[in-house]
């Protein structure tokens, strides 16, 4: 995909796994946003309305799962997932293997396919989803931040940009969200240091871009968010 390419939201009867091998994209559905570098994933359920924007030019990998397990958990709710170097190359050998094929399945071709599926239950879950409201207003504020995450700007200021109150905008946050607005922007700004990240610009830079007082500050808001420190969070990005 080129940079900004869009596929417009859709949905269909099956599950579907994105991971871009090269460059970030971003996954969109109708209650949250997920921005990949190559190192993540997304999954999304069958029935799911999502559309993809290459944020930089990226090259992705789609796994289509018409049938996944039963009764488990993990294949039912949109997640955000950590690729393994194992489960990174059966994706990409099982899609050379699909376009070296003809009209066969190879028994070949069936056990990546279980190895994969296997992988994807293994595999860590993120909280790297950005959830978005349907409340018109509050989600055009939050698009709004998330094109424009360095920017440090009061909710005073977002709310008036929508034409409401901040005290009307902290309730639809709790309401709608189940957050406050300082919550939800830390998710934010966690996706955009993942986009800078996936650039190689080092910590600390990150840091100070995201209007952070120090490196040590922002480390505490990725190990208070993700459970981990940014050395082990970003070391695959």
């Amino acid at each position: 995909m080129a940079s900004h390419m869009d596929i417009q939201a859709h949905h269909h009867d099956w599950g579907q796994f994105v991971f871009s091998v090269r460059g970030v994209v971003r996954v969109n559905t109708e209650r949250a946003t997920f921005l990949l570098p190559p190192s993540r994933a997304v999954w999304i359920p069958a029935g799911v309305v999502h559309a993809v924007t290459a944020v930089e030019r990226c090259e992705l990998r789609t796994l289509y799962l018409h049938q996944p397990p039963c009764g488990q958990a993990v294949w039912q709710a949109n997640r955000v997932l950590e690729v393994s170097p194992l489960l990174r190359e059966l994706v990409v050998q099982l899609a050379m293997d699909e376009v070296q094929q003809q009209d066969t399945v190879s028994d070949r071709e069936v056990w990546i396919a279980r190895l994969i599926l296997d992988e994807i239950r293994r595999a860590r879950s993120l909280r790297l989803g950005v959830d978005l409201p349907t409340d018109k207003r509050l989600r055009r504020l939050c698009e709004a931040v998330l094109a424009d995450p360095q920017r440090e700007a009061s909710l005073d200021d977002w709310a008036a940009q929508v034409g409401a109150s901040a005290r009307t905008v902290s309730r639809l946050f709790r309401q709608e969200l189940g957050s406050t607005y300082a919550q939800w922007r830390q998710q934010a700004l966690l996706a955009e240091a993942l986009r800078l990240a996936a650039h190689g610009k080092p910590m600390g830079l990150i840091a100070a871009e995201l209007g952070y007082a120090s490196a040590s500050a922002f480390s505490a808001m990725v190990t208070r968010t993700v459970g981990m420190p940014p050395s082990r969070f970003f070391e695959q990005v």
